[in-house]
């Protein structure tokens, strides 16, 4: 016991040391001032997880297709705001693609970026609804480990980058990882128009392919920096290469399974659909039935809006 007490309270220490190297500037930012509200969010989106199943098991799915078109074109434009703003910031504050400090400052610009990094860690809380839509629509099949593990782990380490870093070199990144989801969140919301769209949407396999070269730039980046000694912090750069790995394991995986292992569900005549019916990216499946218990079923009738 008294192990542990020693280890609460060094960890407790640590933290407090911690808060006198944060960024001063985002400290009174919504949800910045404490981890608290940001690990509370993500438990109640672990409870969900268990919760939500069990609660639609013995009713109908929802269709919610209003709901997704609706919220999939927001994610577009949420999205695209982000890469705008820290395209054109960085941009107009000078900052090196290849090694960027991050600059504590007032500067507009640094500001600007700070603000965009901001929402693009808002931006990964509000994706929890990609995995509530699943379990309303009882695509519980589409809630993979690696779906769980992308949505959870974003949202407190993209917390924690912008306590810390929120600007130099975590602008590319999130440049590119907010451009690619204007895709994603494009094809999720063109699906979810209807069968119709189907003819347009062939594309969907390179989503995940460009998901994986991101992983691939992530690590080269981070390690040039490491390797030039880059004046930026390396515990940050060194995070980034273990957290890139760990993706392009579970792509991998996504995409053999989903591409080699068996054939596409659009060369059997499968309709696309939107947020995780469809093989695209955060280890979303191309499955057009429900699993549950072990069992395939065919779909209930769904519940309307």
């Amino acid at each position: 016991m008294e192990v542990v007490t020693h280890f609460v309270n060094d960890t407790v220490e640590f933290y407090k040391w911690s808060l006198t190297i944060a960024d001063k500037r985002v400290e009174k930012w919504p949800m910045m001032s404490s981890p608290l509200p940001t690990l509370a969010i993500s438990c109640l989106y672990l409870l969900f997880l268990w919760a939500g199943p069990r609660y639609m098991q013995d009713r109908q799915p929802y269709t919610l297709r209003k709901t997704l078109i609706v919220y999939n074109f927001s994610m577009v434009v949420l999205n695209f705001y982000i890469a705008k703003e820290l395209l054109l910031a960085s941009r107009a504050a000078g900052y090196s693609y290849l090694c960027q400090p991050v600059k504590y400052s007032n500067d507009v610009n640094e500001v600007r970026i700070a603000s965009a990094l901001w929402w693009y860690y808002i931006s990964k809380g509000v994706e929890f609804l990609d995995t509530v839509f699943f379990i309303l629509r009882k695509k519980f099949n589409q809630v993979s480990f690696l779906h769980v593990y992308h949505h959870c782990t974003m949202f407190i380490l993209w917390w924690i980058g912008i306590k810390w870093v929120p600007g130099g070199q975590s602008f590319f990144g999130a440049t590119i990882n907010s451009s690619i989801h204007v895709l994603m969140y494009g094809y999720y919301g063109l699906a979810a128009l209807g069968p119709q769209m189907q003819k347009y949407l062939w594309w969907k396999k390179y989503l995940t392919i460009i998901q994986m070269i991101q992983f691939h730039v992530t690590i080269g980046h981070a390690g040039h920096s490491l390797y030039t000694g880059c004046p930026f912090p390396a515990w940050m750069q060194w995070a980034l290469i273990g957290y890139a790995v760990t993706f392009i394991i579970l792509f991998a995986n996504f995409y053999y399974h989903a591409y080699r292992g068996k054939p596409s569900s659009t060369q059997k005549g499968g309709k696309p659909v939107a947020n995780g019916t469809s093989a695209v990216t955060n280890g979303h499946s191309k499955a057009e039935e429900v699993e549950e218990n072990g069992k395939r079923q065919k779909k209930g009738r769904a519940k309307r809006e």
